[in-house]
């Protein structure tokens, strides 16, 4: 492979002097890049409102006080909209199981007719910018077709119109792909039908797959503003990131802070505790063994 640098002037001293400067330095700037915006939300939720406010800012807090995080809790009443968030979380994620689960495998074993024309045109939506869909989605989850029913400020808003997840389903086929047909068949001489199959071959072998799924899906649903702002008018029903921006008008700068910082506690430890089967999940599909 040939790369701007040869490794013969890699190997000299002053290769190895500017490939290690040049390779610190941008690890330095995209590392600060991506957590100065973490440190300055947790450090800015310590400080005072007024010298919040304070031109030129204040690097670290001047008199720290940690008990903003205990004052926001309360102030906002953040547990009540922890609790309809899990909700909506784990409707989403176990909907999402439900649909695109069954939908890789019949694409990827059962092989329908048409089956890659329906993945193409599946494929295709990822191309659509998600505005887009918003105006059509939300017509249709506020009169569903043929039921004639109202789903706003219902987690079936959510649940629903996110199901068949394009990108999962492509995720999920290219790993079942790689399960040898040989298995199904054994399967099938056993006398199991195609759920069974999925059930008790298929998806004891596709853990990795499936926590990757599961982790993205539950981290869209957790982050997710514009579309909940939109069907939860009622604001007992909204979620964490929509009931933040409804009380920020009104709500001192610091606590405001504080509660982003609570509210992204869940989706950074649930990376940080899965990050290796993140990477291995969505690298399993890649490489056809």
């Amino acid at each position: 492979m040939r790369t701007l640098v040869s490794p013969s002037q890699l190997r000299s001293p002053r290769g190895k002097a500017v490939y290690w400067t040049v390779f610190t330095v941008t690890a330095v700037a995209f590392t600060a890049a991506f957590v100065f915006p973490l440190v300055w939300l947790v450090l800015g939720a310590m400080k005072t409102a007024p010298e919040l406010a304070r031109v030129p800012p204040t690097i670290l807090p001047q008199s720290p006080n940690v008990g903003a995080y205990v004052e926001a809790w309360d102030f906002m009443s953040l547990a009540h909209f922890f609790l309809n968030t899990i909700v909506v979380v784990f409707g989403a994620w176990l909907v999402q199981l439900a649909v695109d689960v069954p939908a890789a495998y019949a694409l990827s074993k059962l092989k329908p007719k048409l089956g890659g024309v329906v993945l193409g045109m599946m494929l295709a939506t990822l191309m659509l910018p998600a505005s887009a869909l918003l105006v059509p989605t939300y017509l249709t989850i506020t009169d569903v077709p043929l039921l004639g029913v109202n789903l706003a400020n219902s987690p079936l808003a959510i649940w629903l119109p996110g199901a068949a997840n394009a990108f999962n389903i492509y995720l999920l086929k290219r790993f079942f792909d790689q399960i040898p047909g040989e298995l199904i068949e054994a399967s099938t001489l056993d006398g199991a039908g195609p759920i069974r199959t999925m059930w008790r071959v298929v998806l004891p072998l596709s853990r990795p797959v499936l926590g990757v799924v599961s982790i993205l899906s539950v981290v869209t649903a957790w982050k997710d503003f514009i579309w909940p702002l939109l069907v939860f008018s009622d604001p007992q029903a909204q979620t964490l990131s929509v009931a933040l921006q409804r009380f920020a008008p009104d709500t001192p700068i610091n606590l405001i802070l504080a509660g982003l910082v609570l509210a992204s506690v869940p989706t950074i430890v649930l990376f940080l505790i899965f990050q290796r089967n993140i990477l291995a999940g969505l690298t399993a599909g890649s490489v056809k063994g």
